[in-house]
């Protein structure tokens, strides 16, 4: 595995990059890292140079200015730059939850870099018709952090939409495991103070994405839960097919066999 950072407006980018052929970035969603793909990215380095990296302001991608509210078009851009930085050729993506809408708004606006979207459980409120309900969800979390801070936060959030918060560290676990939670929790101050309010404020657009080579991807565990949702409506306002694939929001952690085969049926068609 090689490791880098790559300097873009505002931030250094750490990245990863495992084996060989066709590029396949994938990009991670709120508080996650470049670790969390680490047994996916392993297995799908049989097939494809695979490369994964920590958003901007998170884990080991340092700011270098002032923290201030992210958007997802800024976000796209640096997975712009990263795949100029690893190659010239169109490059596979996929995105989970946030990074799903970051893979969304690189597609629509560099079409010519992207040669399949996978769009797994995007947290496209937007694309709701109840979006205003979880909006003021959102700015209630943001108070709640404020007042009560990250741990309250977080599990409020997460009972709303209904997936599971992230375990605390524990010395039970493997070192690199504990590691990687400690880095979680810190990158949930992120979330919670720049991005969850602006990022859900994402419109992806359409227009452009219909008869792209996006595939919508909804985890089979988690029917029921606000991602889900978001990840059929998606689907259908796109009129394509919904493709479920194993496990639930973060199915690629817990499942990464069966997920990397699924996503390499779909990056295979």
């Amino acid at each position: 595995m090689e490791t880098g950072t790559l300097a873009v407006p505002g931030a250094e980018l750490y990245h990863e990059v495992r084996g060989s052929g066709p590029v396949l970035l994938l990009v991670n969603g709120g508080d996650g890292d470049a670790a969390m793909f680490g047994p996916l990215a392993a297995l799908l380095a049989e097939r494809y140079r695979v490369v994964t990296y920590d958003l901007r302001g998170n884990s080991r991608s340092r700011l270098t200015g002032p923290a201030r509210e992210q958007v997802i078009g800024e976000h796209a851009d640096d997975a712009h730059l990263l795949l100029r930085a690893v190659g010239d050729e169109p490059a596979h993506v996929f995105g989970t939850s946030y990074g799903a809408m970051i893979g969304m708004d690189l597609l629509a606006r560099y079409p010519e870099r992207v040669l399949t979207l996978v769009a797994h459980e995007p947290f496209a409120v937007e694309l709701l018709p109840d979006a205003d309900r979880w909006h003021r969800l959102f700015h209630e979390v943001h108070e709640l952090y404020l007042r009560e801070g990250v741990r309250a936060a977080t599990g409020a959030l997460c009972a709303e939409i209904g997936v599971e918060a992230p375990p605390e560290p524990s010395g039970e676990l493997p070192a690199p495991v504990v590691e990687m939670l400690a880095r979680l929790r810190v990158n949930a101050e992120t979330v919670l103070a720049y991005e969850l309010r602006s990022f859900t404020q994402f419109v992806p657009n359409l227009d452009a994405l219909r008869g792209a080579p996006v595939v919508p991807v909804s985890g089979a565990d988690g029917r029921g839960t606000l991602p889900y949702r978001i990840a059929t409506v998606l689907a259908e306002r796109l009129g394509t097919p919904l493709v479920e694939f194993p496990g639930d929001h973060v199915g690629f952690l817990r499942h990464p066999v069966e997920f990397a085969e699924a996503l390499r049926a779909v990056l295979g068609r």
